[in-house]
């Protein structure tokens, strides 16, 4: 037999639940004073009776016999009087107890209503809800409780969504955007040198060249969009990590580019620097800077470490053109150049530093940016220390540039 669809509701098993606990405590004090009753008295029916002849006196002194009645004693009387009065408490004990669980029912239907109204309004709210729109929120009124907490929880999840929706959707129409002008660039090139027959050998090879820069930078744009949601996954296994050792490595894989450029690579390592993290995404970050510094610099590049109380931190410094401090809030966002960048730059993909930033904050980190217009920038990467205490502030930003290029 299938049961109607309500009985499975909460409201209906609270209802039930309500009104059997009513039930048994209203049965209890019933019992306990039926028993009180019970045990103060002797109630029991008449076991014996008398035949008592009922006379009549007269004023002479005479009595004439009118009948005859029953009678008890004066002790089995009162004990069947308070049988009596049993029999009628358990009676209407009964009628009271059936009478009060049909209307703790009615009323365990309604104050269960009630209860559950904030936790209806946040369901159908997050009903409404779809991927596509996450504007809405419940925003749940009333006194502070269980369910307020829930509707708050569930609106801090909705902004975080939210914030992470966008930023993917940013992405992608960003994403979307780097490529099409590359893509474009191939397909002019192909339609009006490669495929036509009409194009000197000259410009085919020109055309070559223009393609393989093209797909050179899709390629790297494809790289750091891979090592974006790499780390955004929340998939790797940290381990302890010689953030000296990282920031080497790093200068090391662009020695030859640096040499090429002749541009030098000086380091300034401290021995001894842990901290928790991924070496591969650490290091990672570490090159995306250097990449940058040999771009940009004239002639020297300083990779540097050290420790200030319980963070760590690695510098990237350079003698390059530097940045407007008008555009320094900015280098750390996704595709951002200059309103006027140099043809390096714009061979950059614009992610670089923004994976940057992603790879440090989801360290626990941060980025800090020094740089002046003809004096060159430092970038400063702070890592908390693995023996750092639970909850330790981080330090204030040094008011210099660790790390500084100099004449070594």
């Amino acid at each position: 037999m299938k049961l109607p669809g309500f009985v499975h509701s909460v409201r209906f098993r609270l209802t039930v639940m309500y009104s059997v606990l009513l039930f048994v405590l209203a049965a209890a004090a019933l019992g306990v004073t039926y028993w009180a009753v019970y045990a103060a008295t002797d109630p029991r029916p008449v076991t014996q009776e008398y035949e008592a002849e009922l006379v009549k006196r007269k004023a002479d002194g005479r009595e004439i016999p009118v009948g005859t009645m029953t009678v008890a004693a004066v002790e089995d009387i009162e004990s069947a009087a308070n049988l009596g009065t049993q029999e009628n408490l358990r009676t209407y004990s009964a009628i009271v107890l059936g009478g009060l669980f049909v209307a703790s029912l009615g009323i365990g239907w309604v104050l269960s209503g009630r209860a559950l109204r904030p936790a209806l309004q946040i369901a159908h709210t997050a009903k409404d809800i779809q991927a596509t729109d996450l504007s809405r929120r419940i925003n749940l009124e009333g006194q502070r409780g269980e369910l307020r907490d829930l509707a708050d929880t569930i609106d801090s999840m909705l902004d975080r969504l939210d914030d992470a929706f966008q930023a993917q959707r940013r992405l992608i129409d960003d994403a979307s955007h780097e490529l099409r002008s590359p893509l474009a660039i191939i397909r002019a090139h192909l339609d009006a040198a490669l495929t036509s027959e009409d194009a000197s050998q000259a410009e085919r090879e020109r055309a070559v060249e223009v393609i393989d820069r093209a797909t050179n930078r899709m390629s790297r744009l494809v790289d750091d969009l891979l090592a974006t949601a790499r780390r955004s996954s929340g998939a790797l296994a940290d381990t302890d990590v010689d953030l000296s050792a990282v920031a080497r490595e790093a200068g090391e894989e662009f020695a030859v580019l640096a040499d090429e450029r002749g541009v030098r690579v000086s380091y300034d390592l401290t021995d001894g620097l842990t901290v928790i993290g991924d070496h591969d995404a650490l290091r990672r970050a570490v090159a995306n800077l250097l990449s940058n510094a040999v771009r940009l610099t004239t002639s020297v590049i300083v990779v540097a470490t050290g420790r200030d109380d319980d963070w760590l931190w690695v510098t990237v410094a350079d003698d390059g053109p530097g940045i407007a401090p008008e555009d320094q809030p900015h280098v750390f966002d996704r595709f951002w150049r200059r309103a006027h960048s140099s043809p390096l730059e714009d061979r950059h993909t614009g992610l670089g530093l923004a994976i940057v930033r992603q790879i440090v904050e989801s360290h626990d980190g941060r980025v800090a940016l020094f740089s002046e217009v003809g004096e060159g920038s430092t970038v400063v990467l702070w890592f908390p220390a693995r023996d750092r205490p639970y909850g330790a502030p981080p330090p204030d930003l040094p008011a210099g540039r660790p790390g500084a290029p100099r004449d070594t």
